[in-house]
C-alpha cells in the first residue's frame, strides 16, 4: 500500500474517483431531468424485444440504486460500492500480474 501514499498520480486518480462518486447523484438527477434512457433499452423497446425478455438476475444494485434508500443516497452508495469493487479487483489483478 506504499504506492498509494507515495505516488502523486495514484493520489490524483483516487481523488478523481472520489469526486466522481460524490457527483454521481447529480449525474443521476440530470439524466432524469433531460429524460435520458439507455440506448440498448430503447432499441429493445422499439423492436419488441423488451416484451419477450425475462429477467434472470436483478443484479446487486439494480438501476444504480440501493433498495430502501432514496434516489440520491442510493445512487451515491451504488457509485461508492461499484467503484470500490472495481478498484479492488483491478488492484488485486495488478498485484498478481506484478509477481
Amino acid at each position: 500500500m506504499n504506492a498509494v501514499s507515495t505516488e502523486p498520480w495514484v493520489r490524483r486518480a483516487l481523488l478523481g474517483l472520489l469526486v466522481l462518486v460524490v457527483l454521481a447523484p447529480l449525474f443521476g438527477w440530470a439524466a432524469g431531468t433531460v429524460g435520458y434512457a439507455e440506448p440498448l433499452e430503447n432499441a429493445a423497446e422499439e423492436t419488441g424485444a423488451a416484451d419477450a425478455a425475462s429477467q434472470l438476475n436483478a443484479g446487486v444494485l439494480p438501476d444504480y440504486s440501493v433498495p430502501g434508500l432514496g434516489s440520491s443516497l442510493g445512487t451515491a452508495v451504488s457509485a461508492a460500492v461499484g467503484t470500490g469493487l472495481t478498484l479492488a479487483v483491478c488492484l488485486g489483478l495488478g498485484r498478481l500480474l506484478a509477481q
